[in-house]
């Protein structure tokens, strides 16, 4: 199958999970229910319970990956996970604050802020 292609980077950096879209624009649905896809495997597979998303590529995203880091949100923190946000685009972070998501996500300017306040609850 010609769609087995990972939509998303990751690697692991002192126990966080840090993950990257490979995509600048993420609004097909197809790649978005693959990557929520991706996501919950990590999770609940991989028994990731720090995740960092870094959307230093993302500069446009639909609604409905609002839908599944939301969803990320909730498996994480059913298992005591945790989960930052990093690295969003102006124009992207004003949606978080729109639909105020910056109330619920953990949301850090640089990926080093990020990984410092992982140490921090540690």
């Amino acid at each position: 199958m010609a769609e087995s292609a990972s939509r998303l980077i990751s690697r692991v950096d002192n126990g966080v999970t840090i993950v990257q879209f490979t995509d600048a624009k993420v609004i097909d649905q197809r790649n978005i229910n693959q990557i929520g896809a991706e996501l919950t495997e990590m999770v609940e597979e991989g028994g990731a319970l720090k995740v960092l998303i870094n959307m230093t590529n993302v500069r446009y995203l639909s609604s409905a990956v609002l839908g599944k880091l939301i969803s990320l949100h909730k498996a994480l923190t059913a298992r005591k996970g945790v989960m930052k946000l990093c690295n969003i685009a102006p124009p992207i972070y004003e949606v978080f604050e729109i639909t105020r998501l910056t109330k619920v996500f953990s949301i850090y300017k640089t990926e080093e802020e990020a990984l410092s306040a992982f140490r921090l609850k540690s």
